[in-house]
């Protein structure tokens, strides 16, 4: 038994990834930081809307040992994330980006990353993640997860995917896709290609989709989309309806999204829908079902500043969440 949950309730996930320091606000001029980064923001969102529930989020990742990245693994343990998958790498440093919104909410990014700890987190042994293999009920990661790894990295992460699969693990691959991260699109299309194969839930955005693969419009990105071959795909369009099909479902359904008068910040938007998709799908509930949570979650998401917003803010989701 863990904090009153039967053992047989509780499932372990495990999210792989890079958080970063984040820099918010105008070049030059006075800057907030934060930290965060796609799959992080989902771990941290999971965690708040499932841990009540028997969720156990664990972070898969790699810092340094310098004195930031102390103070990260601090907060991370007060995000509610369990650790025992970080390295730590002597003489590395975790990353840095910058983030510049618009008076719509939109995003443009600056990065630090070339160096970073989280790009060696397969350089060295067998990593805990690798030596949990038979631990985790779930494994969630993204397109940026694969881009910031060097290809032996990757390869490695492809064949956990794939024992995982085998054994009847939930694997999980959002297609986040930042053109900058990859040497050429060729590259990039190759490892998402193995990756829609491997995954047994595949979450698109279809802007995303259409860039990766030089696609005319979004319209061809959601057909192409939907001919993947993840056994339970669910395809975001912005503010229109997300196309939703179940592993167990013969056709598709739709999940409307939530309406917000003001989007403030868009940052982490996909990442929340991710977080409380799963935190109702791996607790048994319906893909539809689950899509709507996780279009509520990420309207509320976007309605504040920064990645992860106030637990405040979304604390009767977190109740919702378990009823």
């Amino acid at each position: 038994m863990e904090a009153g949950i039967p053992a047989d309730r509780i499932k372990q996930v495990a999210l792989v990834g890079e958080c970063m320091l984040e820099l918010q606000g105008q070049a030059l001029g006075m800057l907030t930081q934060r930290y965060g980064g796609d799959t992080f923001n989902t771990a941290v969102y999971l965690a708040r809307c499932g841990a009540a529930a028997g969720l156990r989020c664990h972070y898969a990742t790699a810092l340094g040992d310098d004195p930031l990245s102390a103070k990260l693994l601090q907060r991370w343990a007060g995000d509610g994330l369990a650790l025992d998958l970080v390295l730590q790498i002597p003489g590395r440093l975790p990353g840095q980006y910058l983030i510049e919104v618009d008076e719509r909410g939109e995003r443009s990014f600056s990065y630090w990353r070339e160096h970073s700890a989280a790009k060696a987190y397969f350089d060295g042994g067998i990593t805990p993640l690798e030596q949990g293999l038979y631990h985790w009920d779930a494994l969630y990661l993204s397109g940026i997860s694969l881009a910031i790894l060097p290809p032996a990295g990757r390869e490695r992460l492809f064949m956990l995917m794939q024992a995982l699969r085998e054994r009847g693990a939930a694997v999980v691959f959002d297609n986040n896709y930042r053109p900058r991260l990859w040497p050429d699109a060729a590259q990039a299309r190759a490892a998402f290609a193995r990756a829609f194969e491997l995954a047994s839930i595949a979450l698109i955005t279809a802007d995303d989709h259409q860039a990766l693969f030089g696609l005319p419009n979004l319209e061809a990105a959601v057909a192409a989309a939907q001919a993947l071959p993840s056994p339970e795909l669910l395809i975001k369009r912005g503010a229109a309806a997300t196309l939703v099909r179940g592993a167990e479902d013969a056709g598709w359904q739709q999940a409307a999204t939530e309406p917000v008068a003001q989007a403030v910040d868009t940052t982490a938007a996909g990442d929340s829908f991710a977080a409380g998709y799963l935190s109702r799908r791996l607790l048994g509930r319906s893909a539809l079902e689950a899509a709507r949570f996780g279009n509520r979650l990420a309207a509320r998401v976007i309605q504040h500043r920064g990645a992860v917003i106030p637990l405040a803010a979304m604390s009767d989701l977190m109740q919702e969440a378990l009823t």
